[in-house]
């Protein structure tokens, strides 16, 4: 069969969902077709079940681009206040958790539904198992699929990145890309656990299962966070949140500060004539097992009046910058999303569109624009299928 559309998009997670219903408001007739038997996989399995929708605080500085200039029309124009009142419309509870992370109180399924309630308001055909094979292009699109083919003025491209493949990640939007001429960035798993090397393996095995409120460093880049030691190396809300900023994982060194809540030095020296043991002082501020986990001398067990000062406060700094060599990370299977993709270069930062291929538009993860954990990703891909939906 062969049937005529205004728009076709192809991805029916957040952005081709924002996409699609904001299209149909303006009147196109639109096709979305999602490849997987189930609309919004993304979107139901995020934040637990609850769906982390946006963040209070979302802005330019929260995503890294390879132009960091690319992000601000689009989120300008959608704002995360926009999708709030969204929420609030459609009466969905919400809560903040912390540092401005927005749940649902019930179920991710409310914004899963909330967004096919628009769709349908806006009257978006939504097409599911349906796998494109390719798309051309002379007079109008020509979208070639195992359902038939579709003739559109327009094509939006809302295929995600290679994250979380066990949900139909998939490399299509990439490769539709390179087919018109559009570079890539090269691409990583992102907000994702890290591994460390064989050498420190046996000992953080140890302690697996420990969480920390920590400061993590890399360069200049900081986050205060909790992490958790893993039987494979570091997760955690900061590890993920540094994970981004790793131009490789082999051999990446970072910083931890296990205490950074304290000036342990400070602590120690006012501390100097105790007869605590070095180990049940520490205790008070760390977990047992971690601090059994530091010991690498006698002396922890000895009453701090007995030890140096300059050794304590050896001990201090490697509290405060505990070092850790990443060997790798736990892949594209782990991560939450792709970092790098289509090359914002090649697209308007307003409408999304392919500079020189009119009516083509890229949209969501699958263009090089990464948010932090948190919310950040969901109102990118809000604020993008708004501005190409606008546009189309």
């Amino acid at each position: 069969m062969m049937q005529d559309y205004d728009v076709v998009v192809i991805g029916g997670g957040a952005a081709g969902l924002m996409a699609a219903l904001q299209a149909g408001r303006r009147g196109r007739r639109i096709l979305l077709i999602e490849h997987t038997a189930k609309i919004g996989e993304k979107i139901r399995i995020s934040g637990g079940g609850r769906c982390n929708f946006t963040n209070l605080g979302a802005g330019p500085a929260n995503y890294l681009c390879s132009n960091p200039h690319f992000v601000k029309s689009a989120l300008a124009g959608f704002t995360q206040r926009d999708f709030i009142k969204m929420v609030q419309d459609h009466g969905i509870q919400y809560h903040e958790k912390t540092l401005g992370q927005l749940f649902c109180d019930g179920s991710s399924k409310q914004i899963i539904q909330m967004l096919l309630d628009e769709c349908a308001k806006a009257q978006v055909k939504i097409l599911l198992s349906c796998r494109v094979n390719d798309i051309g292009k002379s007079d109008q699109f020509s979208v070639v699929s195992d359902k038939g083919t579709f003739i559109a003025q327009s094509v939006i491209i809302a295929t995600g990145g290679l994250s979380i493949p066990q949900i139909g990640a998939s490399d299509f939007g990439y490769r539709i890309a390179k087919k018109f001429g559009v570079s890539l960035r090269a691409t990583r798993p992102a907000l994702v656990s890290l591994t460390v090397g064989a050498d420190d393996l046996q000992q953080f095995r140890a302690i697996s299962g420990i969480s920390n409120a920590s400061i993590v460093s890399y360069g200049n880049t900081k986050f205060s966070e909790n992490i958790l030691f893993t039987h494979r190396g570091l997760s955690g809300p900061a590890i993920l949140q540094i994970s981004s900023y790793l131009p490789a994982f082999s051999g990446e060194k970072l910083s931890i500060n296990l205490l950074p809540s304290l000036d342990l030095s400070q602590l120690i020296s006012q501390n100097k004539d105790s007869k605590k043991t070095l180990c049940n002082f520490l205790k008070q501020y760390l977990s047992d097992r971690l601090v059994d986990f530091m010991v690498d001398d006698s002396f922890w067990h000895r009453p701090m009046t007995e030890v140096k000062k300059s050794s304590l406060l050896a001990i201090a700094d490697r509290l405060h910058n505990f070092p850790v060599t990443i060997q790798g990370s736990e892949g594209y299977q782990k991560a939450e999303v792709t970092i790098g993709g289509v090359d914002t270069d090649y697209l308007s930062s307003k409408t999304m569109m392919v500079k020189n291929v009119p009516g083509l538009f890229f949209i969501g993860e699958v263009v090089d624009v990464t948010g932090w954990l948190g919310g950040y990703n969901f109102q990118w891909a809000w604020s993008s299928g708004y501005a190409a939906g606008l546009s189309c």
